[in-house]
């Protein structure tokens, strides 16, 4: 028997505490995924809705304009803004291709969760998040700041009524 106490506070509470901190960061600390964590914010920080709402979240984002398309792992940071183009489902991908510099292919089927995440410091981010299997972000999709650094006030209407569509569900 370890007489050992683990004497940091819960996950819970370190996640709430520290809404600047990089929430993969927060899961690192813990050894549990990211969205874990993202399970442990409080309510106002995080709504988490099933992965099978990929296709309408991702077809509402379409009519956004300009957001900023966030891949982050261990070994990158990528970061890349324009607007996200109308996808199609063909051989087993999310394939999303237009005038824009993002496009891909997306195996929407591992998709397993989508979480509306609110949280900053200094400056709050709003940010909507792909989740596979393990917990871990496939990608990020951020709301836009404008010239002077402010989230632009009609993306953030877009993202709470699209938020608020999967709360009253």
């Amino acid at each position: 028997m370890s007489d050992v106490i683990d004497e940091r506070p819960s996950l819970a509470q370190r996640a709430a505490s520290s809404p600047g901190d990089l929430l993969e960061q927060i899961a690192r600390e813990y050894s549990v995924s990211t969205l874990d964590v993202v399970r442990h914010l409080p309510a106002d920080q995080a709504t988490v809705v099933q992965g099978e709402a990929f296709a309408d979240i991702m077809q509402d984002i379409t009519t956004w304009g300009e957001i900023l398309f966030l891949i982050h792992n261990q070994d990158i940071v990528l970061e890349c803004s324009g607007t996200l183009p109308p996808g199609t489902f063909a051989h087993g991908y999310f394939n999303i291709h237009g005038g824009s510099p993002i496009g891909g292919h997306i195996k929407a089927d591992n998709c397993k969760a989508i979480a509306f995440v609110v949280r900053g410091l200094k400056r709050v981010g709003m940010s909507v998040q792909f989740y596979n299997a393990a917990g871990e972000a496939v990608f990020k999709i951020f709301v836009r700041r404008d010239a002077n650094r402010e989230l632009i006030p009609e993306q953030v209407k877009m993202f709470e009524a699209l938020r608020q569509r999967y709360v009253a569900s």
